[in-house]
């Protein structure tokens, strides 16, 4: 059977396209799990290392740091080396932040090692973002990179429900079990990631045609050949140095914004949940259950827009995700001092509207981009989020304290309104696009 005019981005979703979904998407189930866990034992160990409002809201920010970070790191690091190479350097930061969490004495101590976790986080998503995004086919990118979102959701509820559980039995230090138990997740990413190949696209942009050969034969079958992998155009051929002097520049702004006002809101939520909803009357079963609710909502929100992402598109997706969110954050304020049942269904209003915001970040990032440059700018989309994220959570406690549930909630709300003025702005449509039709300017 001759395949020669047959692109590697029409073929089938094969076994090889599976299991690197299952080898990506782990990462995104375990990053949720160690972003998360924090806002499960930060009350517990709040009160046995004697912190106050600003150690709190350092310690709930650390990972965000690590993130932002590792993010710039990460993404130049993954153009320049590969992707293979360091798509097991975060779970094994996982494994050492969260195993050291367990003798941490200080709130010095915690906040290193839970940077050190962060730091692993900043690495996933250029790294195995752009691993993928590179084998997928077209057919099945958008909905593939979206999922991943819905699997970092799952691992955030995985860790309310584990976390909770732990505290329950664990007794005055159970908060240590709590934050060292994402080393077990990460043991088991990093035997699962074993066997990994390059990414061919990567090699070719290095000249290593050989070896990029071999793999998609390997992965492709013996009839498919270098042949079947769609040239560049010239024009996406950009340098570090021309991203943000070209049309790239303005892509980048896109997506450093977006992504910042999708994630600052929802940060500030996760770290401290049970302390925002405590503040807006939810205390006791109310606050556990809520929380893990709420989660589970963000969840459903991201397979809803995953759903859409190809009928409605990428563009009217996330303005009506920035909208609808933007008015949930608004109507929490104005109702701060409602009813248990009110408060849950506009938080639970928010979680399922900023689905389409939340699936896009793997989305957009890794379509606007050529391959030289691509996990460089996830990397730095990543990064300038995550300081927003930190900055964000560092002011949660201090912002519940000094001006109130209330005002907070506007606050989050004038964020993801920044969010919607944006995207208006400056979305673009990639939807039903090859790589190289997303990444060129030339439309």
């Amino acid at each position: 059977m001759n395949n020669n005019n047959i692109s590697i981005e029409d073929v089938p979703l094969n076994n090889f396209h599976q299991l690197m979904s299952l080898r990506a998407g782990g990462g995104w189930i375990l990053d949720g799990y160690v972003l998360s866990i924090i806002g499960v034992a930060i009350v517990q160990f709040s009160q046995h290392l004697q912190l106050d409002t600003f150690w709190q809201g350092m310690v709930a920010a650390s990972a965000m740091l690590g993130t932002f970070c590792s993010g710039f790191l990460g993404g130049w690091l993954t153009d320049i080396v590969g992707r293979r190479r360091l798509f097991f350097v975060g779970p094994i930061l996982f494994i050492l932040g969260s195993v050291g969490t367990f003798w941490a004495e200080s709130a010095m101590m915690l906040f290193l090692l839970r940077f050190l976790v962060g730091v692993g986080v900043g690495l996933e998503y250029p790294v195995a973002g752009s691993l993928l995004t590179e084998f997928l086919p077209q057919k099945h990118r958008g909905k593939r990179l979206a999922g991943l979102t819905i699997l970092w959701f799952a691992g955030a509820a995985l860790a309310y429900i584990v976390g909770n559980v732990i505290l329950s039995i664990g007794g005055d230090a159970a908060w240590r079990l709590v934050l060292a138990s994402p080393a077990v997740l990460g043991v088991l990413l990093f035997v699962l990631r074993l066997g990994t190949p390059e990414s061919p696209r990567w090699l070719i942009s290095k000249g290593r045609f050989t070896e990029a050969e071999q793999i998609i034969k390997k992965v492709y079958g013996p009839e498919f050949s270098l042949k079947n992998v769609p040239a560049e155009s010239a024009e996406a051929k950009v340098s570090l140095k021309d991203l943000v002097r070209s049309g790239y520049g303005k892509r980048m702004l896109f997506v450093s914004v977006f992504w910042s006002a999708a994630v600052v809101p929802m940060f500030a939520v996760y770290s401290f949940a049970p302390v925002v909803l405590k503040a807006l009357n939810l205390d006791g079963e109310w606050a556990s259950l809520g929380s893990i609710a709420i989660t589970l909502l963000f969840v459903v929100g991201c397979i809803g827009a995953t759903r859409l992402i190809d009928s409605m598109g990428r563009r009217r997706l996330i303005i009506h995700s920035f909208l609808w969110s933007s008015l949930a954050l608004l109507a929490l304020g104005m109702f701060s001092h409602g009813s248990e049942m009110l408060v849950l269904v506009m938080f639970g209003a928010y979680a399922v509207f900023i689905g389409g915001a939340q699936v896009l970040e793997l989305v957009y990032p890794n379509e606007l981009f050529p391959t030289e440059v691509r996990a460089f700018a996830v990397g730095m989309g990543s990064s300038m989020s995550r300081i927003g994220s930190a900055a964000g959570t560092w002011l949660v406690p201090i912002s519940l304290q000094s001006l109130g549930i209330e005002y907070t909630m506007y606050a989050a709300a004038i964020v993801s309104f920044i969010g919607l003025l944006v995207s208006v702005w400056l979305a673009p449509e990639t939807r039903n696009m090859t790589l190289d039709q997303a990444a060129s300017l030339a439309r």
